[in-house]
């Protein structure tokens, strides 16, 4: 007989699946079938694995007693899994547009790729003001304050200081 312990990789995943009618741990994701405070429904809950709060809570359908909720299922969790990923993979690209703008220069007929990335630290928030050619190369790279406003004058205007440090 092979155990988890023969195969310690394998004893993460073996142990982190569980499959009961309110709680379903596997492939990275808790589902949990709670109390909707609300009312006297029931909600489900997705937690992406290391996360504190979850990803998507919803609504969840009452089982046919009318008082008990309808177990979960192997169905339900892909299900579920499946639109949790989607609004983390949504947030995740929404952090990114927010944290990082770019936009397009001409100097002396030459393209010119001005970037602005947020660092959003706790302690000294601050963003990356950098410049790139037309090949990707890095031309020049500054620190700026996290509320920098790019756009094609302040872009320009650090151009024409030579890449010196904005005020």
């Amino acid at each position: 007989m092979t155990t988890s312990l023969d195969h310690p990789d394998l004893e993460s995943d073996e142990a982190r699946i569980i499959n009961e009618p309110r709680l379903w741990v596997q492939r990275g994701w808790t589902a949990r079938v709670i109390k909707n405070g609300d009312d006297d429904g029931w909600a489900v809950e997705m937690i992406l694995d290391g996360q504190p709060e979850p990803a998507l809570v919803g609504p969840w359908t009452m089982g046919r007693d009318k008082k008990n909720p309808k177990p979960l299922d192997s169905n339900a969790f892909n299900t579920l899994v499946k639109t949790a990923s989607e609004v983390v993979l949504r947030h995740e690209q929404h952090l990114q547009a927010l944290l990082h703008k770019t936009i397009t220069v001409i100097l002396n007929d030459q393209p010119i790729s001005v970037a602005l990335d947020i660092v959003p630290d706790e302690d000294e928030p601050h963003a990356l003001l950098s410049a790139h050619d037309p090949d990707g190369a890095q031309m020049a790279q500054v620190m700026v304050r996290s509320d920098f406003k790019l756009n094609s004058a302040s872009a320009e205007a650090w151009i024409a200081s030579g890449y010196s440090k904005p005020k």
